[in-house]
């Protein structure tokens, strides 16, 4: 039981965040209409937001970096529901919402394991 509550667990909480960073390289292009018109750089976001999750997911499958990965895991989930999800919510689009509570539940997962983690 210990094995699924650890290494299980971290693997299937990490493994989304790797998935949804090679989606942002794979459909950059069509992304870069998420990014608000009031931040500069476009596709370049949607790129540097893959790679971090990439880099992310690996940090916490192998342990290493993960209390600073999950802080800034969670700090970049936050970021998203404040400057996408939630301006579309308010905006009425309906699918911000499932994304907004989506990402509002990564971001409380990033945090624990940002107190759990040793390093």
């Amino acid at each position: 039981m210990q094995v699924l509550t650890t290494t299980v667990a971290r693997v299937l909480f990490a493994l989304p965040f790797g998935i949804f960073g090679f989606f942002h390289f794979a459909n950059g292009s069509a992304m870069a209409g998420y990014v608000p018109s009031f931040i500069p750089g476009g596709v370049l976001w949607v790129y540097l937001t893959g790679l971090a999750l990439v880099l992310a997911c690996i940090s916490i499958i192998i342990q290493k970096y993960m209390k600073w990965s999950c802080m800034m895991l969670a700090v970049m989930l936050a970021l998203f529901i404040l400057l996408i999800h939630l301006p579309g919510a308010m905006a009425g689009n309906e699918a911000s919402v499932p994304a907004f509570l989506k990402d509002l539940g990564l971001t409380g997962g990033a945090l624990t394991y940002a107190g759990l983690a040793k390093d």
